[in-house]
């Protein structure tokens, strides 16, 4: 049986992506599931995070949101019985990789997948789900009512950050980065219920004469927004001539459209603040805090929030509330090339069909 494999370069040396052997043990552990894999998500790999976790192998498997049916359960699995379909994303240490046709995985990181839901639809979702969610329940605290400003809606986290926020009745605006994603994102409707807009305002980005501060106090009728989420930021003007960074903006950009008592969820891990921007945080007794959907899976402390959150995404994409942009998917020899794009921010993820 075949997975696929990092082999991290040496210092700034790229990270190669190889197809090993790999053997499952013959006798399942007490609380295991071996699971027919159907499909897989890729996701770029967060190799400073691995090393920063003491996670350190020659091999680091990937590929890690899976979606496929059970086979066989350990003697004490509760949860699961054989020919349930199941989705869920393996743990930073797990041995082996989501591109084995079948995988041994405990069972308390997996969930039901419901029928109507497609096993590509729901791998190439669940690492964006769990993102939305995590920014804005367990950091954003949503409430029906709130103000919220989403970087780069048209990304696929972007994309579900402003459908769930609708949901619980949040007013939303957000950016676009071309204009053809100005356009997708002014037609977005619900699927269900009054057909009204899910964004308040489509603040184009990709306009040198674009300006977010005052675009978003006219929105807000001079208040600013509750909450912010970001897909990452500038620190320093001089990055505007990164084309990747170019779009994204400025930290001071968003410490500025925040209100009163604003939140500021980040994906930037590098962030850094000076003092001016801290004292207008101080001013406005607004927040910042930290976006690592990772946390989920590095620690066990709050293990039954975790399979509550992946329960509630499955359920919301099988009712249409969740309606992820579908990712065309690879087959299996096309694994590596496909991994090799992700990570090189040529493409946000992809899907593998086995």
């Amino acid at each position: 049986m075949k997975g696929l494999y990092c082999r991290a370069g040496v210092s700034d040396a790229e990270p190669k992506f190889v197809i090993q052997e790999t053997n499952l043990p013959e006798v399942l552990g007490s609380h295991q599931v071996r699971v027919q894999v159907k499909a897989c998500g890729l996701s770029q790999l967060d190799l400073k995070l691995l090393s920063d976790v003491g996670i350190q192998r020659d091999l680091i498997p990937v590929g890690r949101e899976v979606a496929g049916v059970v086979l066989q359960v350990g003697p004490k699995v509760t949860f699961f019985q054989p020919e349930d379909e199941v989705a869920g994303i393996l743990p930073l240490d797990s041995p082996c990789s989501g591109l084995c046709e079948v995988i041994d995985i405990e069972e308390h990181y997996l969930v039901q997948k419901p029928e109507k839901l497609s096993s590509v639809c729901v791998a190439g979702a669940l690492r964006d789900g769990l993102s939305a969610y995590t920014a804005l329940h367990t950091h954003a605290r949503i409430a029906a009512g709130h103000t919220l400003l989403v970087m780069d809606g048209a990304s696929p986290f972007g994309l579900t950050c402003i459908q769930l926020a609708c949901y619980h009745g949040v007013k939303v605006l957000t950016t676009s980065h071309s204009p053809q994603q100005h356009t997708f994102l002014e037609q977005l409707r619900p699927s269900v219920g009054v057909q009204d807009p899910l964004v308040a305002r489509v603040i184009p980005v990709y306009k040198s004469s674009s300006d977010l501060l005052s675009e978003v106090l006219e929105e807000t009728g001079g208040l600013g927004v509750d909450l912010v989420i970001d897909s990452g930021v500038r620190l320093h003007e001089a990055e505007e001539d990164d084309k990747e960074k170019k779009l994204f903006p400025h930290k001071h950009d968003i410490i500025s459209v925040l209100g009163v008592g604003g939140h500021w969820v980040t994906s930037q891990h590098d962030l850094q603040l000076d003092p001016p921007d801290c004292r207008l945080l101080y001013l406005k007794s607004a927040s910042v805090s930290f976006l690592n959907p990772e946390v989920w899976t590095a620690s066990s402390a709050q293990q039954g929030r975790y399979l509550h959150i992946l329960k509630d995404i499955v359920e919301k994409m099988s009712a249409g509330v969740l309606r992820p942009q579908a990712e065309e998917a690879v087959p299996l020899y096309e694994a590596t090339v496909a991994m090799e794009t992700v990570q090189r921010h040529q493409k946000k993820k992809a899907v593998v069909q086995l």
